[in-house]
């Protein structure tokens, strides 16, 4: 069978475009297919050190640390007055310890850039209708342009990168629901005007409802003066003010919480403010017959760590030798050498995600008598090193943090 190419690539995000560039390094013939045009507007721009090591290794540190994006040392956290913070700089896990806060659109467009330079073939406006997958292992894609019209691509091996697109699960029938509750997060960009001269521009603010310990605000600073922000809540929050505007309910919320309102009293809405529901997801299985998901196209947990690109990148570093090894005809357990593998650290989230939720972790954020070694290794994990099993708090993180907890709550 003739191969358009070797490995087809779905999605030009993080994933996709980290995917592409280590596959190229190997050699491989690489299409990338983005449905839309670069750049746009995405969501989730304050990155985790850990991203550093996956832009090294995909050759592209250059390219964004002379970008000129905010630098990011750490998150600091606030609640009625009681303030919190952890400097990535402190970590346990050796490794990056600052990174960037990054406006997507323009951070996506330098990855993506950065692969069709190293030799991928990146096409924009490219939308996925259908998939067929033979018994060898081969796909055959079909595509729709910007006009309506159709083509096909076919290839060896298949990478869902497409994000919230989920492509792969929607048309293979791989989705499964999540087992968090349905969330909503209402969010925009802003001209921020904060006077405050103790504002950390170099951390990413979370700042929690006085009232919902289950509700939360993000404020992300950029280099320009401006911030993402947003809040994030069970959609029940919402409900009250249903049939009101997105930017109603984000500045309603926000006079909610007297830390943010203070912080952001100059700040001008600027940005039509958008609204996600329901983004949290499942899959069947991250991986098949010549085909294996990436990042947020397998599983998306919640955005309150910033884990998101964190697990993209991942995922792609994780896939790409595989990929590589089975197009050369050698054999590979894709569920022992990349499902439980990254599900290791995805899981080291979900015991942190769901601790937040139950306000448990929040303790332990505001404790008053910590110990510097639990910090590091705590650090380690906000700072995106959640595979790291030499830490104990990655190697058991259901137990490890119940237990911190507990003591925390002693104190």
């Amino acid at each position: 069978m003739r191969h358009d190419a070797e490995v087809a690539i779905i999605g030009a995000g993080p994933a996709g475009a980290v995917a592409a560039a280590l596959l190229n390094k190997r050699g491989h013939k690489v299409v990338v297919l983005e449905q839309s045009h670069f750049p746009r507007f995405s969501i989730g721009e304050s990155l985790l050190p850990q991203c550093m090591e996956f832009v090294e290794e995909a050759g592209m540190t250059r390219e964004i640390t002379s970008a000129g994006f905010q630098y990011k040392n750490g998150a600091a956290f606030v609640r009625d007055g009681q303030k919190g913070s952890f400097d990535f700089r402190d970590k346990f896990t050796p490794g990056p310890a600052t990174t960037f806060q990054v406006q997507r659109a323009r951070f996506d467009q330098i990855l993506a850039d950065s692969a069709a330079g190293q030799g991928a073939d990146v096409r924009f406006g490219q939308k996925i209708i259908q998939v067929q997958l033979n018994g060898e292992g081969e796909s055959t894609l079909t595509i729709e342009d910007g006009v309506g019209d159709l083509s096909t691509l076919t290839c060896r091996f298949l990478l869902d990168a497409s994000g919230f697109g989920r492509v792969l699960p929607r048309l293979l029938d791989l989705g499964l629901p999540s087992d968090f509750p349905v969330r909503q997060s209402v969010f925009t960009h802003i001209e921020d005007n904060i006077r405050d001269s103790q504002y950390d521009r170099d951390k990413i603010l979370i700042a929690i409802h006085p009232h919902h310990r289950d509700v939360w605000f993000w404020l992300i600073p950029f280099n320009n003066g401006r911030c993402s922000l947003g809040v994030v809540a069970e959609a029940e929050y919402f409900e009250r003010d249903a049939g009101k505007s997105p930017e109603f309910l984000l500045r309603r919320a926000v006079a909610e919480s007297q830390d943010l309102a203070l912080l952001l009293a100059d700040a001008r809405f600027d940005t039509p403010v958008q609204s996600i529901k329901g983004y949290a997801s499942n899959v069947k299985s991250l991986h098949g017959n010549g085909f294996a998901l990436l990042g947020n196209a397998g599983e998306f947990l919640d955005p309150v760590f910033s884990s998101g690109v964190t697990i993209a990148m991942k995922s792609a570093s994780l896939a790409a030798p595989l990929v590589s090894r089975q197009l050369s005809g050698e054999p590979v357990d894709w569920e022992a050498e990349y499902a439980r593998p990254l599900k290791k650290g995805v899981d080291t989230f979900r015991a942190y995600v769901n601790s937040w939720y139950d306000g448990t972790f929040q303790q332990v954020i505001f404790s008053k008598n910590q110990s510097p070694v639990i910090r590091a290794m705590i650090c380690s994990i906000l700072a995106g090193y959640a595979w790291d099993t030499e830490n104990p708090y990655v190697r058991e993180p259901g137990r490890r943090l119940g237990a911190l907890v507990s003591l925390c709550a002693e104190t």
